[in-house]
């Protein structure tokens, strides 16, 4: 389904938790490898707007192999994989100082984290990278994202960065993500090649009929329209809105702030419900928690479980996997991710959470499952 005209206010204005995709094209000249400077300024200077006005950014950026390949001596020729992933290796440490000198300008730190398919696929893997980027941006610094190509293999690689934003949209519970493209939205063709193609501005629904106006990808590869929905799917089953929209003039983010031109895809949920439906009806339980009557409370009220009201666990679990939460007479109330392993619970149980350090030999988290994590059954 298909809005006539876009939205009457800007999403941007009320974004939260903001993930900016940026394509090789944008960043870097095809011809040199050389980062375009001015325009990566512009856009830190909007990044920046953003940051002092209180949301939370995190940067999905393309561009490695392309920066990298130049001072390696690979130009002029098609790559192949070891030679991407040298490429890579090189490119991503000029990438990221090019970050952090613009974002320094404003007094923002930048983190470099590097990305594979597996680390979304494996939950502890996925755990770690989602608890790192939630410790980055709580204090106060621009995660800058890139697939980790250096070590990638062409079997586990996402091939484009527009599915790996969704995927750390879908990770860090993002509530918008903004594709920055060469072109200005979805359109009902390519309006290349079809000079009456129409602009949609607004989807509410990823219908049939929406996904053949991308056209066709390849047997060998995927890209741009393609992608770009693929990437809509994503970030809508989680509750993300995502944009499609225009990045070659300078500051993009400004003119999508100012309602400019974009296509918006927007979910029907938010993404807090939306994980606590992925985690209600997509994933199996591994054991069980039984909490006390306080914590039972203390739950239902919006509470995360602390280790203090557990009374008992059983089953087999690590840190990540899904288990239930039961009242003492064995009722099932809940389903949630825990932030420990089973072995590791039995050892904290009713206990005080400045006593989990001391008695696990390490510092976890202070909730076993958090409020974000947990389904509660009404």
């Amino acid at each position: 389904m298909t809005a006539l005209q876009p939205p009457t206010k800007s999403p941007m204005t009320s974004a939260r938790r903001l993930v900016i995709k940026i394509g090789s094209a944008l960043l870097v000249d095809d011809e040199t490898g050389a980062v375009h400077h001015s325009w990566l300024d512009a856009l830190c200077d909007d990044v920046a707007e953003a940051h002092a006005a209180g949301q939370e950014v995190i940067i999905v950026t393309s561009g490695a192999i392309a920066v990298g390949r130049g001072p390696l001596g690979m130009k002029g020729h098609k790559l192949r994989l070891e030679e991407k992933q040298a490429a890579a290796a090189t490119g991503q440490m000029r990438l990221a100082h090019a970050y952090q000198e613009s974002l320094a300008r404003h007094k923002i730190a930048v983190a470099q984290v590097l990305i594979t398919l597996d680390d979304t696929e494996n939950r502890r893997r996925y755990l770690n990278a989602r608890n790192t980027l939630d410790t980055l941006l709580k204090l106060r610094a621009v995660p800058v994202i890139n697939e980790n190509d250096s070590v990638a293999t062409a079997e586990i690689r996402f091939g484009d960065n527009d599915r790996l934003a969704a995927r750390v949209s879908q990770m860090i519970s993002a509530d918008t993500l903004v594709l920055l493209s060469d072109i200005d939205g979805l359109y009902t063709a390519d309006p290349r090649t079809v000079s009456n193609a129409e602009f949609i501005p607004q989807v509410d629904e990823i219908t049939p009929k929406i996904e053949s106006m991308a056209g066709f990808a390849s047997d060998h590869g995927s890209g741009g329209m393609v992608t770009k929905l693929m990437a809509a799917k994503i970030c809508m089953d989680a509750g993300c809105r995502m944009a499609i929209a225009p990045g070659k003039l300078n500051h993009p983010l400004t003119q999508l702030v100012n309602s400019g031109r974009c296509t918006w895809f927007l979910p029907a949920a938010g993404p807090r419900a939306a994980r606590k439906r992925w985690i209600a009806g997509s994933l199996q339980t591994l054991g069980a928690l039984v909490v006390d009557n306080g914590a039972f409370i203390a739950l239902n009220s919006g509470k995360s479980l602390l280790p203090a009201g557990i009374v008992d666990v059983s089953g087999d679990f690590e840190r990540g996997d899904a288990v239930e939460v039961r009242t003492k007479d064995g009722e099932v109330i809940g389903k949630g991710l825990s932030a420990y392993a089973a072995a590791d619970i039995s050892t904290i149980k009713g206990q005080k959470s400045e006593k989990m350090e001391e008695l696990l030999g390490f510092r976890g988290r202070s909730e076993v499952i958090h409020r974000d994590d947990l389904f509660m059954r009404s």
